[in-house]
């Protein structure tokens, strides 16, 4: 690679922060290399993003595209966080498919100015390859659910789409998948979970799922597959907010390691029933926690009447926003009971924290199977056809993780993936390798 081929490349990820976040990181980490970044997404959703560092802001370039408005979207409502995934997705779909016109407009006016090398897109905007075909953008289409969510749906089609199988076929779907070889492997969609260019990138690494990496770049023989690593956010993302004092001065009370720490997220949360239970569960456990509880627009379910008061003396429930990174970094903190989202998996093992996992859409149940298969944690056991639980459940679950000594397991495995996780050379190694092949496929093939 020549250190004066820089790159001009357009991102473009699908309407939730799920999506947008990796994104941002990978673009975040090439502008560190002196690529441009144009980072295409809808005004209110740039707005809520992380702010660029300044030595980066000249080399991230945020465009907006107004959403178009379909109607019972309601006003305001950009991303999944802000409709709830099971009432809003389709109509948020619906919308983000009304961006191809102004997304076709962008890339042609740009094209005309200076050359446009790559587009980055996510799963869900099938319209825009042929777009980028038209324009000579090379393609490249960017996984964040990481190498197990694409061995689900294993082979591609001779059209590069999923073997049909993999979508219309509920037994297929709900046993371990016949092309992944690895003994008692337990990564495969339960019966109560719903459910591919020039280049597949994948948000991972060989060090923590090897395995399935080579198996993805086997089962997709046709495409090159490329890890980016896993794009751990940085503590500087996380500034100091005077707003979260009480958290942190709460925290300082709670001795080393013995703190549940609670998220579920904002796109998607438990029914009524399963919120109750959940929280009857975190009281029967006795344990001290810190629970971010926000709610999804339009949500009615709420915590069970007298359980923060009942719980007051040793635990917190935050309504807002809540500093996920420090608090997951404290000394007081001794695991996350999560929703099992691979961003929040990463953040865990960052700081080598073991997992309590309640997954509850699209690839969550995968990450959660992996996790357990690792043994830096445990998913709260659950009916397999209704995905229901009890509160015995989830305190048994919690009380493994953190105290019992049988539970020592999973909190000596947790901190054998800190050095993996965090550590920068590593995932840089990643970002290196990735710009190389960019350089290479765009200007010598």
């Amino acid at each position: 690679m020549e250190d004066n081929k820089k790159l001009n490349i357009v991102m473009f990820p699908w309407l939730a922060f799920g999506h947008m976040l990796p994104f941002l990181q990978l673009s975040k980490r090439l502008a560190t290399k002196g690529h441009h970044i144009f980072f295409v997404s809808t005004p209110r959703n740039l707005k809520r993003l992380p702010n660029i560092p300044e030595n980066l802001a000249p080399l991230i370039t945020l465009v907006p595209l107004p959403l178009p408005r379909v109607e019972n979207l309601p006003p305001n409502a950009e991303a999944t966080t802000d409709v709830g995934f099971s009432m809003g997705f389709d109509l948020l779909k619906k919308a983000y498919d009304g961006l191809q016109d102004p997304m076709k407009l962008f890339l042609e006016n740009s094209v005309t100015t200076y050359p446009l090398d790559w587009i980055i897109y996510d799963f869900s905007c099938y319209w825009l390859p042929p777009i980028a075909e038209k324009l000579g953008i090379q393609k490249a289409f960017f996984s964040v659910f990481g190498a197990r969510m694409l061995t689900i749906l294993g082979p591609l089609s001779q059209d590069n789409g999923p073997a049909a199988d993999s979508f219309t076929n509920a037994e297929f779907l709900t046993t371990p998948p016949p092309w992944i070889p690895f003994p008692k492997s337990t990564v495969y969609f339960l019966p109560y979970e719903d459910f591919f260019s020039d280049l597949i990138v994948v948000r991972g690494c060989l060090e923590l799922e090897g395995e399935y990496l080579q198996l993805v770049d086997k089962l997709i023989a046709e495409k090159t597959v490329l890890p980016v690593g896993l794009l751990p956010p940085s503590m500087e993302e996380s500034p100091e907010d005077e707003v979260h004092n009480s958290i942190f001065g709460w925290l300082k009370k709670q001795r080393s390691g013995s703190v549940v720490y609670v998220a579920l997220g904002s796109e998607v949360e438990p029914s009524q029933e399963q919120l109750t239970e959940l929280a009857l569960g975190l009281e029967l456990s006795k344990l001290p926690f810190l629970w971010a509880f926000r709610r999804s627009t339009g949500s009615s379910a709420d915590l069970p009447d007298g359980f923060v008061e009942r719980t007051q003396d040793h635990g917190l429930v935050w309504m807002s926003w809540a500093p996920q990174l420090k608090i997951l970094q404290h000394d007081s903190v001794g695991g996350f009971l999560t929703h099992a989202g691979f961003s929040s998996i990463i953040e865990t093992l960052m700081f080598g924290k073991p997992l309590i996992m309640l997954p509850l859409m699209v690839d969550q149940g995968i990450n959660a199977r992996f996790m357990v298969e690792i043994r830096v944690g445990v998913e709260i056991p659950r009916n397999k056809e209704d995905g229901s639980f009890t509160r015995s459940s989830v305190a048994q679950s919690l009380t493994l993780v953190l105290k019992d000594e049988a539970g020592k397991m999973y909190r000596d495995e947790a901190k054998k993936y800190k050095p993996v996780i965090a550590n920068e050379s590593l995932h840089g190694q990643y970002i290196d390798k990735f710009i190389n092949h960019l350089i290479n496929y765009k200007f010598e093939t």
